[in-house]
């Protein structure tokens, strides 16, 4: 990608130890088209999480993000609900893979929580690792490496793969 990486959204603040359960409720696991998982993201915490998302596209949270079980539609219901990126305190490990596999942006930005308010816009800079609150604040986030970044950008793991043998470069 040339030039600044740079996301810009309105937040939607949740808290601690959000699990799958709560990310997209079991009932819906019989569902795999990411839209219609979106409708039901975050569903769990709050039955009007839903369509607050229809106007959101950042998810900030506390600490052990996506904890519980190992389900992919977790992230799923997320990318369908049109979430860019989760930007929490810290991430259940499994949560935090599936979301890269499956091309969702997840940052761990420490003391970002207590800094935001529900419906903020701010502003992620990918290349220089800091979230922009509306206050001129800026979070410094964990690292990504670049890896990681590139399997982000292009839409999950299988589609970086799927690109690379496309053009010979594996």
């Amino acid at each position: 990608m040339v030039g600044r990486r740079v996301i810009e959204g309105r937040v939607l603040v949740v808290g601690d130890n959000v699990d799958t359960d709560a990310i997209v409720p079991g009932r819906y696991l019989t569902i795999t088209d990411p839209r219609e998982l979106g409708k039901h993201a975050l569903e769990g915490l709050d039955p009007s999480i839903p369509e607050k998302l229809r106007e959101r596209s950042i998810i900030v949270a506390g600490r052990n993000f996506g904890c519980g079980s190992s389900r992919e539609h977790a992230v799923l219901a997320l990318i369908g609900a049109g979430v860019r990126a989760v930007i929490a305190e810290s991430f259940a490990r499994i949560f935090y893979r599936n979301a890269i596999n499956r091309g969702l942006l997840v940052l761990e930005a420490p003391g970002i929580r207590q800094r935001v308010r529900d419906g903020d816009t701010v502003v992620v800079d990918l290349d220089r690792g800091v979230v922009r609150l509306p206050t001129g604040e800026e979070v410094q986030f964990k690292p990504i490496a670049r890896e990681v970044l590139e399997i982000v950008e292009a839409g999950g793991l299988i589609e970086k793969l799927r690109k690379e043998l496309q053009h010979g470069e594996h």
